[in-house]
């Protein structure tokens, strides 16, 4: 039986042979304004630096998954499913151009943090 966790660290059984595979991620993101107040006149809470590291960790946690799948699209070439890895690979290069885009918009913010 092949396990498979998913991102719950949920154990899913795949099949034919043993093999345990873990994913070291929560998919739990959460934001609240626990004063009751716009942005912008919270004190003591900084929402912009918490945007800028929810920014960083939501980027980094996409570039863990576009290695991921990369790696899925060249075991299924290994086992012969072209079709299934090109569709997989054709997916990477999208997630690669977003991950372009999520940087660029982390540089913008984290220049415009410099600038206060």
């Amino acid at each position: 039986m092949h396990l498979v966790n998913d991102e719950n660290g949920n154990a899913v059984s795949h099949h034919g042979h043993s093999h345990e595979h873990s994913h070291e991620h929560s998919h739990e993101h959460s934001h609240s304004h626990e004063c009751g107040q716009a942005c912008d006149s919270c004190s003591g809470h900084n929402h912009k630096q918490e945007t800028m590291a929810l920014l960083t960790y939501m980027l980094s946690h996409n570039e863990q998954h576009t290695k991921e799948l990369d790696q899925m699209a060249s075991n299924l070439e290994k086992l012969d499913m072209a079709a299934a890895a090109k569709q997989i690979k054709d997916s990477v290069a999208d997630f690669q151009k977003g991950n372009m885009r999520l940087s660029l918009a982390l540089t913008l913010v984290k220049e415009e943090l410099k600038g206060e």
